[in-house]
């Protein structure tokens, strides 16, 4: 993956958050594959962190999942915030989802251990809407984005502690998209190491679909 045809989008002096096959994925997914780094200031994840570890600490980590998608994970959803996590929730909603957006009422979270991973694949259409916006704690990790029909146009998000990624319209449904396996982890020629990784994500609700309605699979990432 570090072949030399790979362009960076850089925000800032350093490795950048967003690597692409060409500058023309990188064009069409400008405002559809979105990092934004520190988003979360250290007090802020520690904040979450100190609230999702009751719970996860209660579940095992699994190593099939329903559709085959994630290796070495625990997961819940999340619907009862403290005062302090729903306000970090709420810079979220305003970052990521548009004011007629509806969101589902509850917040998937998922916890890979360090040697856990997302196998490529597309969310269906079925459980969550255009938009989806996740929060990674604890450890860095890299997403890859590559277009269903055309292998050769692909994507690398860089997703530091903290951080704060979006994928929306076309990034949501004509690209698959993973976490890298440690051994496989590289941002371009970067090594970035995997530990644990906990990721908060929020949900535009799909068409038709009301917000307090149960039995939908969340989304991998």
């Amino acid at each position: 993956m570090a072949g030399s045809g790979w362009l960076a989008l850089r925000t800032m002096p350093g490795p950048g958050w967003v690597r692409g096959s060409g500058p023309a994925v990188l064009r069409r997914l400008r405002d559809a594959a979105v990092v934004r780094p520190g988003f979360l200031s250290a007090a802020e994840e520690e904040t979450l962190r100190r609230e999702l570890e009751p719970e996860l600490r209660r579940r095992r980590y699994e190593f099939d999942h329903w559709d085959a998608a994630i290796h070495g994970f625990r997961e819940t959803e999340k619907s009862r915030w403290s005062e302090a996590s729903r306000a970090i929730l709420q810079r979220v909603q305003a970052a990521a989802f548009g004011p007629d957006q509806t969101l589902l009422s509850s917040v998937h979270v998922l916890d890979l251990e360090p040697r856990g991973y997302i196998k490529p694949h597309v969310d269906s259409v079925k459980f969550c809407g255009t938009t989806i916006a996740g929060l990674s704690l604890l450890s860095p990790s890299v997403m890859r984005l590559v277009h269903t029909q055309e292998p050769g146009e692909s994507l690398e998000l860089l997703l530091e502690p903290c951080s704060l990624y979006i994928l929306r319209d076309s990034a949501r449904y004509d690209f698959s998209h993973e976490i890298l396996r440690d051994e496989e982890s590289f941002f371009g020629k970067l090594r970035v190491p995997r530990g644990r990784r906990i990721s908060v994500i929020c949900r535009s609700l799909p068409e038709g679909v009301g917000p307090e309605e149960p039995g939908q699979p969340p989304p991998a990432c």
